[in-house]
């Protein structure tokens, strides 16, 4: 289906949510037609937030809101889904369009799998009523819906369009760059020669992965990293566990600016606590670049200070490697809690892989080794 159509069916001037590749012509479409106008669409920190944003626009104008999302999201749609937009007690109408990974029958990645399992019944719970999207459904068949929806928006409920793989197209081709040189793999790279034996917790998505191959290149084994393959934005407050558990041990969090920004509390209960033993490494490159390089508003704030201001007694940023390895030094040797942000690109290597151990052996090495 075209996205085009989708759009016009659903006959909305406001889309808020956080990028997904299933939905990526979805992106590509709203980045092309409205940019980051906050009049018609905002790129949320976390699909809570989406969701709450979606209220308020539907508070100031009597308008039905669009929220997207993957439907790992749908965890942090519950609690305003529930205590805000039902109709027992505000009433907000509300269309999701909810990208569909994990699908049962369709080969994905382990953090999919049981979401795909139970992503129409987590809707059903939440009283949304949905209607699925694939590759053979026609126009007519989204528009009936669509009319089916307007009965529930009408008396305050919600209603969602999940998005199987490879149901959506758009033509156009948008481009996401920025004007930061160093790129993502080579960060880490510098990363993994200043930590030796200490561990590191990483962030979902490709610098996960390409940590592991990494690892593979220098020949030796990940027992001591936790690839956080699934749960975005939670790497550092799994790292703060580990680390207030095991004080004698430096603990390493290589993070991403959107997970950062996913759940930013997490920053502000680290710095209250300052464990002296973890640096914080947040890779920005304004960007949700693994799943298709939509921006985040990392790009526009100030990480160190928001660091410093949670209690970070270090926070600094870097934009070249001559200064990152001095950084990476310095916060080794430093007995303190420590932010380092690294400027960087977007983009990544085209065969770059996925790790070739499961989930379940990565704890089980990780747990071994932090004994």
């Amino acid at each position: 289906m075209k996205i085009e159509k989708l759009a016009e069916i659903i006959s909305a001037d406001f889309y808020t949510g956080v990028p997904d590749s299933q939905l990526r012509a979805l992106c590509d479409y709203l980045i092309d037609s409205y940019g980051t106008d906050p009049r018609h669409h905002v790129i949320a920190a976390n699909e809570g937030n989406a969701a709450a944003i979606a209220a308020g626009y539907h508070l100031a104008t009597g308008k039905v809101p669009v929220v997207y999302m993957q439907n790992s999201g749908e965890g942090n749609i519950i609690n305003p889904v529930a205590s805000l937009m039902n109709d027992k007690v505000y009433a907000i109408p509300c269309v999701f369009i909810v990208g569909w990974r994990g699908e049962p029958g369709v080969h994905d990645e382990p953090q999919h799998i049981y979401q795909g399992e139970v992503t129409l019944k987590l809707l059903e719970d939440m009283d949304i009523a949905y209607f699925v999207i694939g590759k053979e459904t026609t126009d007519k068949e989204v528009a009936d819906a669509m009319i089916s929806f307007h009965e529930r928006f009408a008396v305050g409920k919600q209603a969602a369009f999940v998005v199987r793989k490879g149901a959506l197209e758009f033509a156009s081709k948008v481009k996401y760059e920025n004007k930061n040189a160093m790129k993502r793999e080579d960060i880490i790279r510098h990363i993994v020669e200043h930590t030796g034996p200490d561990p590191i917790v990483s962030t979902t998505g490709k610098a996960s992965r390409e940590l592991f191959e990494i690892r593979e290149a220098r020949g030796e084994g990940h027992e001591r990293d936790f690839l956080t393959v699934g749960s975005m934005g939670h790497a550092s407050s799994i790292a703060f566990g580990i680390a207030v558990q095991k004080p004698q041990t430096k603990v390493w969090i290589i993070d991403g600016d959107g997970a950062a920004l996913m759940h930013m509390g997490a920053m502000a209960v680290i710095g209250a606590n300052a464990p002296k033993n973890i640096v914080h490494i947040v890779i920005n490159n304004g960007a949700h670049e693994t799943v298709g390089g939509m921006p985040t508003v990392a790009g526009k704030i100030d990480l160190v200070a928001i660091a410093k201001g949670c209690g970070y007694p270090s926070a600094v940023s870097v934009d070249n490697f001559e200064d990152l390895d001095v950084e990476l030094e310095a916060a080794k040797a430093r007995n303190e809690l420590s932010l380092i942000e690294v400027k960087c690109s977007i983009g990544a290597r085209e065969n770059l892989g996925r790790p070739t151990t499961t989930a379940r052996e990565n704890k089980t090495n990780f747990v071994d080794y932090l004994k």
